[in-house]
């Protein structure tokens, strides 16, 4: 168990959830890493759309991506550049 002081998670739950973690089969945990990375995705599309409501489905996406991508290999792959269009 962590005895990092900012959680605030009681540590009787955090060790149940890392029991639970331990008993789940690899697959389970890729789902459930894949289900965290979708909710991410959906959280950063949700701020895109707030701050750009008239910005085309290709442009969320690339808004996107280049929240996970280098501004370099977003310019060279896309044509996006990050300096001047933002995120």
């Amino acid at each position: 168990m962590r005895s990092d002081p900012l959680t605030d998670t009681h540590p009787k739950v955090e060790a149940f959830l890392i029991d639970g973690y331990r008993r789940m089969s690899p697959a389970q945990k890729m789902a459930r890493v894949a289900a965290l990375t979708r909710a991410v995705q959906e959280l950063a599309l949700a701020d895109i759309r707030r701050r750009h409501p008239t910005a085309t489905v290709e442009e969320q996406s690339l808004r996107l991506a280049s929240r996970w991508l280098e501004p370099e290999f977003m310019r060279k792959a896309f044509g996006w550049d990050v300096d001047k269009a933002g995120y």
